[in-house]
């Protein structure tokens, strides 16, 4: 099996011992994003702004490895408080349209550099 990193400028760069998303066939395994401007490296402030970034942060990765919203077919979502999760909801709504993709929601009790929302993404490319 081949495996081809994914990388974008347009997002943040790795803090870690990472890759922002590996390409293995047609299936691109997208890292968890938090909250990062890319141009900064740092943290944007508000629950509502930091769903955006990261919705934005994914979105460059997926372009980068020639996809869209529309071939991600996993979305996992981590949340140190699940009384966002409508205004994930809300969000969600702006960046994708039906058939939506398998999705989880997960209460955590910190997520790194106090991010409040953290997602990563499978993305099947055709």
């Amino acid at each position: 099996m081949t495996k081809t990193v994914i990388n974008s400028d347009k997002a943040p760069a790795a803090i870690g011992t990472y890759s922002q998303a590996i390409k293995a066939g047609n299936t691109v395994y997208m890292s968890g994003q938090i909250p990062l401007d890319p141009k900064t490296m740092e943290l944007v402030e508000g629950f509502e702004a930091q769903t955006v970034q990261v919705f934005e942060n994914l979105k460059a990765v997926a372009e980068a490895a020639g996809g869209s919203f529309k071939d991600i077919v996993k979305l996992n979502i981590f949340l140190t408080d699940l009384g966002h999760f409508a205004k994930v909801n809300e969000v969600m709504g702006r960046y994708f349209e039906q058939p939506y993709p398998a999705r989880a929601a997960i209460g955590v009790a910190a997520l790194p550099k106090g991010a409040q929302v953290e997602m990563d993404a499978i993305l099947v490319l055709e």
